[in-house]
């Protein structure tokens, strides 16, 4: 065979393993969304994608499997650049056994995933799979194990992003919910126990979507921190999300230029009303702040009394976490402080500033939030915030009340700067409800009760909630205009950009999980 046959037959072969399943399971694939070697086509920068396992067989005789042959073992897998910088990743291939997950399929994963660590370059990870491959019994459980082993050993050494374009179930579910952030589209699944199991063992009846569909993860569970619409968006979110991200933990996030501006900005001294009660939506504070009006928000409908995501600021990424007034009055709860904690740990290890909005009320009371623990879950943001060595930056807006206050990052729990707007108002509690406490005996014996009464939450409110107090006792660093934010948070964070925090000698810290 001539040199020429070789390369015929070297195309012909490479041709059958693109195809996947064939032309009538990749036909059937479109009409719901994109194949799995279009996503990484869309994903990644042309010309760039460096396949590898292309001819990837597995070696199981089990039921039938001796005579199948899997093309690529139902996963595409390798290396590329996005924006022009290294991923690594894996794309699983539905058209291919359903995407099934065997113990090759597991290799070429995990190889990934190790090549990822090797090279310090992010992991993509697109799910697309009906779960294990029964036919191949343990050796595909032992897969498994080797991607979950692995997702813990990348974790905190790179990013690692899923995008969930189809279905995820059972112990599948396991390896994007250790990954860093899980991007779902409309019409994907992810779930531990499908429909029919449920019924059978709890006699609930759901329908696919409703159990594991984008809005069941996103606003429930908080498992999501992504929705798309379909898989476009999704590659889009990821390259987006991306563009904030540094390649590992020892690199620095990218920086920006273009937005060097940070002249008074007089659309943020019409914001935040007075009155302590009336609310207003914080987004809007930050896009004020930020480069070009940019946030990307995270997990957007979960827990929405605090808001979380990425900026810039002067083109450094930023991550922000706000309480958001519009809901619960911005109030911690549960879910709120499970939601901040993951956040701030995760700008922590990769090196990302944090800046931190304040307008709380304090921690959510109730019957369910006590016996939900929130005393547990709201010492994981206590102990997120100490244990952070990143630049801490926070800006008091309006309510700063009691242990909230604390566990938003204050002066105590090693933010660099604290500085307050004048609407400011830090104490252990609200004027009315600290009045009700402390001049309880003087209100009723008062022959003017409500006078009284208002008298002293205005001297209370005077004396305590000003950031003047705080500012004092050097809890504040400054009080500024808040025109002037901008200008404040980009001196901060340029004079902390070298900022070194040593800590004492140990394995890890053990956080309230």
């Amino acid at each position: 065979m001539s040199m020429a046959d070789k390369i015929r037959e070297l195309e012909t072969r490479r041709a059958k393993v693109h195809l996947g399943g064939g032309e009538e399971r990749l036909a059937k694939q479109r009409l719901t969304g994109l194949t799995a070697r279009e996503r990484v086509g869309k994903l990644v920068d042309a010309r760039t994608f460096q396949e590898l396992g292309l001819f990837a067989q597995h070696r199981s005789t089990f039921f039938g499997l001796g005579d199948k042959a899997f093309p690529a073992d139902g996963v595409v897998t390798g290396c590329a650049r996005v924006d022009g910088r290294l991923v690594h990743l894996a794309s699983q291939d539905f058209s291919v056994s359903g995407g099934s997950v065997g113990e090759v399929h597991a290799d070429k994963v995990v190889e990934m995933m190790q090549l990822s660590q090797k090279t310090g370059s992010p992991f993509v990870f697109i799910a697309d799979s009906g779960g294990a491959r029964v036919q191949e019994g343990i050796d595909s459980l032992s897969g498994y194990g080797r991607i979950f082993h692995h997702n813990v050993l990348l974790s905190g050494s790179v990013p690692q992003i899923s995008l969930i374009c189809g279905p995820c179930a059972g112990g599948a579910a396991y390896s994007p919910a250790l990954t860093d952030f899980i991007i779902q589209t409309r019409g994907a699944q992810m779930f531990i126990t499908g429909p029919s199991v449920i019924k059978q063992v709890t006699g609930e009846v759901v329908t696919m979507d409703q159990l594991g569909g984008p809005e069941a993860q996103m606003t429930y569970s908080g498992v999501v921190h992504f929705v798309a619409e379909n898989d476009e968006e999704a590659i889009v979110l990821c390259k987006r999300l991306l563009g904030f991200l540094p390649s590992n933990n020892l690199d620095e996030p990218p920086r920006w230029q273009g937005d060097d501006d940070v002249s008074p900005n007089p659309a943020l001294d019409a914001i935040v009303p007075n009155e302590t009660k009336r609310p207003y939506d914080v987004r809007d504070v930050l896009t004020q702040v930020l480069d070009r009006q940019d946030f990307l928000e995270v997990q957007r409908t979960f827990a929405e009394n605090l808001v979380i995501g990425f900026g810039r600021i002067q083109g450094r990424t930023v991550g922000i976490v706000a309480n958001q007034p519009l809901v619960l009055a911005g109030a911690l709860d549960i879910n709120a402080s499970d939601k901040a904690a993951r956040f701030i740990r995760f700008c922590n290890g990769f090196n990302i500033p944090l800046v931190t909005f304040v307008d709380v009320p304090g921690f959510m009371p109730g019957v369910q939030q006590e016996y939900g623990g929130i005393i547990r879950h709201g010492a994981k943001m206590l102990f997120a915030y100490s244990a952070t060595t990143v630049p801490k930056i926070t800006v008091i807006l309006r309510k700063a009340y009691g242990g909230a206050y604390l566990a938003m990052c204050g002066k105590d729990l090693g933010a660099d700067r604290v500085v307050a707007w004048p609407t400011a108002e830090i104490a252990v509690m609200g004027a009315e409800g600290a009045v009700e406490v402390v001049f309880r005996k003087e209100l009723a014996a008062a022959a003017d009760k409500a006078k009284r009464r208002q008298e002293l939450i205005t001297e209370y409110r005077d004396t305590f909630s000003s950031p003047y107090m705080a500012a004092g006792r050097r809890l504040v660093d400054d009080i500024i205009a808040p025109a002037d934010t901008r200008a404040y948070l980009a001196n901060a964070l340029s004079s902390l950009e070298a900022k070194r925090e040593l800590r004492p000698p140990k394995k890890h810290g053990l956080m309230p999980l």
